[in-house]
């Protein structure tokens, strides 16, 4: 469990998204102490925390509001049994038309999943934990000023075009609870069809629409762990250009903190709650099912939460072997929850946390001599012993996903804190705002980050980038990133840039021609078709959040990906909506 520690100077599986739930800031009807309804035994305690860290610290922590609550002090705040009751199944208090559970679904636009598994003395434990977390006061720098309620007012217009999405396959079931799969990143394979990734650690091929295992993390890394955390496990994955002769692919996953000294670290004084390792995979016979060879790991990174790790890389799709970003890697590193839980760390070029990586895998300049670094990089001439040369960009709090257009410009799908959702057209060597912006907008990293401001007059002087399409929380909660549509089966998607949210499973449409650096490129939301039925994704999981995800075959064409029921459609025709 992370403590939480001041500021300098000065969040299990998808669980959680209102665990508690019990604001803060909502009293208790009934204003008895409770104080001797919570245990004080000293093991209970610890169990509690080991149980909030795996569960529950992916979504709430006792500083700020996160993807849910700011727990702090709810045991003071709110009855044991309705919190106890909540946990349990909190669906039932909204059924009930409870006023606590309704506002707390209103301001988190989402609702949690049931905890219906935590045995009595579980949950006495988990409360007992809670109960040493009291409120405490949060500093805001910026007092003089109005939070802006709604960053963008206006709501996102309908498209006229509808989508049909065509089932393709279901991917076997890696659980018996609630998510079946955790599937993520989908990407066309190098000898025909497509790989799909389960967070738990199986790689699939996906071919004439059968899942075929192709790595098993599990096996080949012993300190594998899928657990705590959204995204904790088989980050992501990717093959060299030259596969089909060289055999090398490339993986991210997940191990416990200390598993082995890390390449990029911290100061001691700040905890780390897992490591990400980037690993080097070679095999004789590339057409091979499953996989066969050995690994060699290339890179490990210390984090301080399980939150916003390492969930991309990428090679870029469109450089030829003669050009200079050919065979570069791209990595897509969060702040792993840093700014969330008070260390200041990202947001700059002296520090790994909230970057794009560019690395050659084959290179052997690095620090530790397993990888280079290439000569291109904007900072790898900085002559600073603290400048870390690896970075391509910064400023980012999670570059979930990265793609390129047609034009070898790069993109970046950056899911926010509290308000915004952006996409970014990564600029070299540049600021992309986080933790002192979010989106457009001005947050205070050292006091609240869940408010925002309007930018200062002379903003312009600070050289930060923004992103050339945004939306806030009243459309969805989880950028997923997108593609700029290259296949033929859709006409009417010609020139158009496809995206989507996570949570809500909405999916957008964009002019690529407007995507454009200082400029905002106005998007529609699509209607979409699934068996001849207009309906959204949303209602379609009959849960609180979709966990949707776009992918692309080399044929240019568009699926969609929906974590909670390992489904895969793709996007076969598209219509104009009478």
């Amino acid at each position: 469990m992370i403590s939480v520690r001041p500021l300098r100077k000065h969040l299990s599986h998808y669980s959680a998204l209102l665990f508690l739930f019990a604001v803060s800031g909502l009293t208790s009807c009934t204003k008895v102490n409770e104080q001797a309804l919570y245990s004080s035994d000293v093991e209970s305690i610890h169990a509690g925390e080991a149980l909030f860290s795996k569960n529950c610290s992916a979504c709430h922590n006792f500083r700020i509001n996160g993807i849910g609550p700011n727990l702090a002090g709810v045991t003071q705040d709110t009855s044991k049994s309705w919190i106890k009751g909540f946990i349990t199944n909190p669906q039932s208090y909204l059924d009930q038309k409870d006023r606590r559970a309704l506002g707390l679904k209103a301001d988190f636009k989402g609702v949690m999943p049931a905890f219906g598994q935590f045995s009595e003395s579980e949950m006495e434990s988990l409360l007992a934990f809670l109960h040493t977390k009291e409120r405490r006061l949060i500093k805001n720098n910026y007092d003089t000023l109005t939070a802006i309620k709604d960053p963008f007012p206006d709501s996102i217009p309908m498209s006229d075009l509808r989508v049909d999405l065509e089932p393709v396959t279901q991917m076997p079931a890696s659980s018996d609870k609630n998510l079946l799969t955790r599937i993520t990143k989908f990407q066309s394979a190098p000898n025909g069809g497509f790989y799909m990734l389960d967070l738990r650690g199986t790689l699939y091929l996906v071919d004439k629409n059968k899942a075929v295992p192709y790595f098993d993390m599990k096996k080949e890394e012993p300190a594998f762990i899928d657990e705590p955390g959204m995204a904790t496990g088989f980050g992501s994955f990717a093959f060299h250009p030259e596969f089909k002769s060289n055999g090398l692919f490339y993986t991210t996953h997940a191990e416990p903190p200390k598993s082995k000294p890390a390449d990029f670290t911290y100061a001691d004084s700040i905890p780390s709650t897992l490591q990400w390792v980037l690993t080097e995979w070679k095999t004789d016979k590339p057409g091979q099912v499953p996989f066969a060879g050995k690994g060699r790991e290339i890179l490990r990174w210390d984090m301080v939460t399980q939150m916003h790790g390492v969930q991309e890389i990428m090679f870029n799709p469109y450089a030829k072997p003669k050009d200079k970003d050919y065979g570069l890697l791209y990595i897509g590193i969060g702040d792993a929850g840093s700014v969330e839980y008070g260390y200041l760390l990202a947001g700059t070029e002296h520090n790994y946390l909230g970057t794009i990586f560019r690395i050659d895998p084959l290179g052997t300049n690095s620090k530790n001599g397993r990888y280079g670094i290439p000569v291109i990089n904007p900072f790898a001439k900085d002559t600073s012993s603290a400048t870390v040369k690896e970075i391509y960009a910064y400023g980012f709090r999670n570059p979930h996903r990265i793609t390129w257009l047609r034009t070898g410009e790069i993109l970046a799908g950056n899911i926010g804190q509290h308000n915004v959702e952006s996409l970014y057209k990564v600029i070299e060597g540049k600021n992309h705002g986080w933790p002192i912006r979010e989106g457009e907008f001005v947050i205070d990293a050292e006091g609240d980050i869940n408010r925002v401001y309007p930018l200062p007059p002379n903003d312009s002087s600070n050289g930060l980038v923004y992103p050339v399409i945004a939306y806030d929380h009243d459309e969805g909660l989880a950028m997923a990133g997108g593609y700029e549509y290259k296949g033929k089966a859709i006409p009417a998607f010609a020139g158009k840039f496809i995206l989507g949210d996570i949570a809500k499973g909405k999916i957008f449409i964009a002019d690529v021609a407007k995507i454009r650096e200082g400029k905002h490129a106005d998007i529609q939301r699509l209607h979409l078709r699934i068996g001849g039925k207009e309906t959204t994704l949303l209602a379609i999981a009959g849960l609180g959040r979709v966990d949707m995800r776009l992918g692309q075959d080399a044929q240019g064409e568009l699926y969609v990906t929906t974590k909670y029921d390992g489904r895969i459609y793709k996007m076969v025709r598209v219509e104009k909506v009478k």
